[in-house]
């Protein structure tokens, strides 16, 4: 295959996708002249335009719906299904034939993800999607209208980077990457979220980034998508006279955002409808909730709307009965999503949470806590430490949260500017708090583009070119140890934690072998677990633990398998030596060697186990 000439950014969003390039070829230094690919794309049945955002979703229609002429599409005629802008309108009408949040899905490790899910509560008749073959659909339509409007250049030869939220881990990105593959993309990088958008920033500023910045800032982004929050710290630090970002922490997976936002909404406006005297089942709320989704968008984005009316679906014997109407106003979006999302709390505040019920219906892990700023707070109070070990970061002295210098804030909530100024002011009354000096804003990123265009600009990074964070693994991982006792009633052996993958392990790379062997059970059914921190910065391959907080490591998605034992007795337990490598796309891999060398197991960290 000849050199690739694009560097292409997809942003695969929760509620919208995006896609950016660069030509690899004619650029130089910090100049970068960038386009956003116009996608095609159903408005109406039988009407295409060309929109700078894809809807992530998909309709499934009932059979009597849409004729073939209504999916049509310039490369293709599709007999199945809506998405985009098509999709996200019929399915406000008819919520229970819409995909919809299927990142979300993606990331759940409570279900099994290639299972069709999708959507939930579906009418019989109906064919459903496992998240991954939703993801995968998303990846595929945005192949076909680049190669629509590239001929010569298809996807497939460009160079690939596709966007993830930072606190994905190993087994969602993954299943991102295997949704790539599977259409064709195997030239393909994965890059975190905020990172794209700080990349964007740099990119944004033709060079002038260096003026905005300097050596010791702590610069904070806050990623608040449609499905997640994302938080990461990018430290500036410098090396032969040149200035250095490095990426020093990643939250938690944070499942809040824009979707949980659209629920409240639907909840103030049912009560509206409650008062005069119109109920709503459960069914119309789904239905109530994309509507409200549509019109929060369509106030964040057009500063003269002061309201936008809501129609709800009746239910009938038809598919589509009468209709309810009501309206949000501006007042009610912003103080809705001000006092619930973005209260104005102190910094010691941290998220609550409730006792739940034993029992509950198949549905997205969200956040119980839905204070995003309660959230934030929990962050830089466990960050403290963080970025200490490099050259020009000090932790603040008797501070009890990691002081950040400037914020960057991405995602279409802040597209309200009243919402980005809540959260900055937030910011910096805990930092005067702590006699510290207010943090300053980073600006000019565009909210709905930043990601598609960051991520092209990383592409071209790659080359050699431009300005590289540096990051590697967003978390340390660990491999639980069983140790060797004897039998106890009602006790199980006690287990250790055994860091593999050091914080900041760069993708593509792989360890030594540890000194040390383990024992490794082949030839009967086994079970790996594997946990990850996101705060023990300082842990080195082979760091044994046997004690740890609660916070500090989280127990991930264990792997059940039964390696090949030829050449050994059933459930013989084998001398081993463990190294660990992490893929280009993020995925971790355990090898176990034999003394001699000659017999590698592989396990990979993925939702399929096996070896």
């Amino acid at each position: 295959m000849s050199a690739a000439r694009y560097a292409v950014g997809i942003d695969l969003g929760t509620t919208n996708s995006v896609v950016s390039w660069v030509e690899l070829v004619t650029q130089d230094g910090d100049m970068v002249h960038q386009q956003v690919l116009p996608i095609p794309q159903l408005t109406a049945p039988g009407a295409v335009e060309e929109r700078l955002q894809l809807p992530s979703f998909i309709y499934l229609p009932h059979p009597d719906e849409l004729n073939e002429a209504d999916l049509q599409l310039p490369w293709e005629k599709n007999h199945r299904y809506a998405i985009g802008t098509l999709a996200r309108q019929l399915g406000t009408r008819t919520p229970i034939r819409l995909v919809a949040s299927a990142k979300s899905w993606l990331c759940h490790p409570g279900i099994d993800r290639r299972e069709p899910v999708l959507p939930l509560q579906a009418p019989e008749e109906l064919k459903p999607l496992s998240p991954l073959q939703a993801s995968t659909l998303y990846i595929d339509y945005l192949r076909a209208a680049w190669d629509h409007a590239h001929p010569q250049h298809p996807l497939a030869e460009q160079e690939v980077v596709l966007t993830v939220p930072a606190s994905f881990d190993p087994a969602a990105r993954e299943l991102t990457a295997e949704a790539a593959k599977s259409v064709g993309l195997e030239h393909l990088t994965l890059l975190e979220e905020p990172q794209a958008a700080l990349y964007s920033w740099i990119e944004g500023t033709r060079g002038g980034w260096r003026k905005q910045v300097q050596v010791g800032d702590i610069i904070l982004v806050i990623d608040v998508g449609g499905g997640t929050t994302d938080l990461s710290l990018i430290a500036v630090t410098e090396h032969d006279d040149n200035l250095v970002l490095n990426r020093i922490a990643v939250g938690d997976h944070i499942l809040l955002g824009g979707d949980n936002m659209d629920l409240a909404l639907a909840h103030q406006v049912r009560t509206t409808l409650a008062a005069e005297g119109k109920s709503l089942d459960n069914w119309q709320l789904q239905a109530l909730m994309h509507g409200c989704r549509t019109a929060k968008e369509q106030l964040l984005a057009d500063a003269n709307l002061d309201r936008v009316p809501v129609v709800v679906p009746s239910r009938s014997s038809k598919l589509i009965g009468g209709t309810l109407k009501s309206e949000l106003t501006r007042d009610q979006v912003t103080l809705t999503l001000m006092d619930g999302f973005f209260p104005a709390i102190e910094a010691s505040a941290r998220p609550q949470s409730r006792t739940r019920a034993a029992l509950t219906k198949l549905g997205l892990p969200y956040a119980q806590d839905a204070g995003i700023t309660r959230h934030l707070a929990a962050f830089l109070a466990r960050q403290l430490d963080a970025g200490v070990a490099l050259k020009g970061i000090e932790a603040p002295q008797g501070s009890q949260f990691i002081h950040p210098t400037a914020v960057l804030f991405n995602g279409g909530v802040f597209k309200s500017a009243v919402l980005a100024e809540r959260t900055l002011s937030i910011i910096n009354r805990w930092l005067a708090a702590e006699n510290a000096p207010p943090a300053r804003l980073l600006q000019g990123a565009d909210l709905d583009l930043a990601v598609a265009r960051g991520a092209a600009y990383y592409g071209r990074v790659r080359q050699g070119k431009g300005v590289q964070i540096h990051g590697g693994s967003a978390k340390s991982y660990y491999v639980g140890i069983e140790s060797a006792m004897p039998a106890v009633p009602g006790m199980d052996p006690p287990l250790q934690a055994m860091c593999i993958a050091p914080f900041g392990m760069e993708e593509g790379s792989a360890g030594d072998l540890l000194p040390e062997e383990f024992g490794l059970v082949v030839g009967e059914p086994v079970r790996f677990r594997f946990f990850g921190s996101s705060v023990r910065h300082q842990d080195q391959v082979g760091v044994t633990l046997e004690h740890w907080h609660g916070d500090e490591l989280q127990e991930l998605e264990s792997i059940s398998a039964e390696l090949p034992a030829e050449g050994y007795a059933q459930g013989e337990i084998v001398p081993v030596r463990l190294r660990a490598a992490l893929s280009e796309v993020g995925t971790l891999r355990l090898e176990a060697v034999t003394r001699d060398g000659t017999d590698v197991w592989k396990v990979e960290f993925d939702t399929r186990g096996g070896d």
